[in-house]
């Protein structure tokens, strides 16, 4: 199963007047990292919720945002100090008792002092809000795996196909291969025909045989193409592993690509160095996507 790394989840989750909302974005990256935003309420929590997310993804970079919304703190609430009132009401009643003032001492006045009437500050539960944050990241996690999965599915019929066109090109490499010697002898004949006319000699057919046979022994690419063949059947298992290998599919590439780079070396032909460029390509493009591999 292939698992792309890059993804996006929301989700919303509510327990009683708490509301937590979650977005979650996936990167690529070697490893498994995160970058979290948390309200300030949350923060003690935040490797919890990394270890919900480390439980459903392997690598990549992680972005998480969260926005706490508690209905409960919105209410107007209000703590009255008696002690101050008190005290406020008793120094306004001394001032009017000593200069002789009539009339009642007004609500207004004992509510305009100052930190008389203030605004409540709510207790806040943590163990609420914990458990409403860790159910909400498992929920985001879970999303964020089956879009992961959706979309991996995507690189997986993209690379089947690619994974073909290289398959179906080592048919023309291998066509080509089997040609080499003959070029080499060809080219070693005309280069002798050369040098012994200016001589007057003639050429020696048991020693351009040897001289053949010794340059097609070091342009042989028979043991390259085996490699590839082996290499592509490697690629289509790994791809079919119960879990996402990226970098399985990462190492196969970098293999690929040295064979492609030995055959191309040994190249007798200029078909054969062309067909070796459009595997190359091809391998590149292989390549670009398997980044995106989980």
């Amino acid at each position: 199963m292939i698992k792309s790394m890059t993804a996006f989840a929301k989700v919303s989750h509510t327990l009683d007047a708490m509301t937590v909302d979650m977005t979650v974005r996936a990167y690529n990256s070697r490893s498994l990292d995160f970058s979290i935003y948390l309200p300030e309420t949350c923060q003690p929590f935040e490797e919890e919720v990394k270890k919900i997310m480390g439980q459903f993804h392997t690598r990549g970079r992680i972005e998480i945002r969260v926005n706490l919304e508690d209905q409960s703190l919105d209410q107007d609430l209000f703590a009255v100090d008696i002690i101050k009132a008190k005290a406020y009401y008793n120094a306004l009643k001394t001032v009017q008792d000593t200069l002789s003032l009539s009339g009642e001492i007004a609500l207004e006045t004992i509510l305009g002092a100052k930190q008389v009437i203030v605004a409540a500050k709510p207790e806040v539960n943590l163990e609420f809000i914990r458990s409403a944050l860790c159910d909400t990241a498992r929920t985001a996690a879970e999303a964020l795996d089956r879009m992961r999965k959706s979309e991996g599915e995507n690189l997986y019929q993209d690379l089947a196909r690619r994974i073909s066109g290289i398959e179906q090109r080592m048919q023309g490499v291998e066509e080509q291969a089997r040609t080499i010697p003959e070029v080499y002898k060809a080219r070693l004949k005309e280069r002798l025909t050369v040098l012994t006319s200016e001589d007057g000699d003639c050429f020696d057919p048991v020693r351009l045989a040897q001289e053949t046979a010794l340059l097609a022994d070091r342009s042989d690419v028979s043991e390259e193409i085996v490699r590839v063949h082996s290499h592509i059947k490697m690629f289509r298992e790994v791809m079919d592993e119960n879990e996402s290998q990226g970098r399985k599919l990462n190492f196969l590439i970098q293999e690929f690509n040295r064979e492609f780079n030995t055959i191309g070396s040994k190249a007798g032909n200029a078909t054969l160095s062309h067909a070796v460029v459009d595997l190359k390509s091809e391998l590149e493009k292989i390549r670009e996507q398997v980044q995106n591999i989980e």
